[in-house]
């Protein structure tokens, strides 16, 4: 995946976020809260894979976000005037949240697999998206490489 559709694959879960949780929508509030979680673990894991190095797969990409997640909702142990103050703010509320849940954190882990299944193909170490054709730096042949008939011996350029 090039970082241009993870960053695009980022972007579209944030607004899919921002009008889950800013739009009157009316929704239980268990679809309201834990489905801005699951959003927001879907856009810890693309982000790892927009900024992730070249060798990273799939599986680093899972340990970054789920890492990510987990400090963001431990932070929410930390009480700090400062830090209280942002957490008041629209923007805050939006980050960080205010209150500790264990359950946040399983909504989170429901996102970031979600989303690591989505972009399963195409998240592999050493795989560059050239186009619509993914890459690989192991250059061994595979049996899927075989791509034109073998030629017989005897003739040339494949005149039968």
């Amino acid at each position: 995946m090039t970082r241009r559709a993870a960053l695009g694959i980022t972007v579209l879960v944030i607004l899919a976020g921002l009008a889950l949780r800013l739009g009157p929508w009316h929704l239980p509030l268990t679809t309201h809260h834990y489905g801005g979680g699951i959003l927001w673990g879907m856009m810890l894991y693309a982000l790892a894979a927009a900024f992730r190095p070249r060798w990273w797969g799939r599986y680093a990409c899972l340990t970054i976000a789920g890492a990510a997640a987990v400090c963001v909702e431990l932070s929410r142990l930390v009480h700090m005037p400062a830090l209280d103050a942002f957490r008041h703010t629209l923007v805050g509320q939006l980050l960080l949240g205010q209150i500790f849940s264990p359950w946040n954190l399983l909504a989170y882990a429901a996102g970031i697999a979600a989303m690591a299944v989505l972009v399963r193909p195409v998240v592999r170490p050493g795989n560059v998206n050239r186009g619509n054709r993914i890459t690989s730096l192991d250059s061994r042949p595979r049996a899927s490489d075989a791509s034109c008939p073998s030629v017989p011996s005897g003739t040339a350029g494949g005149e039968r």
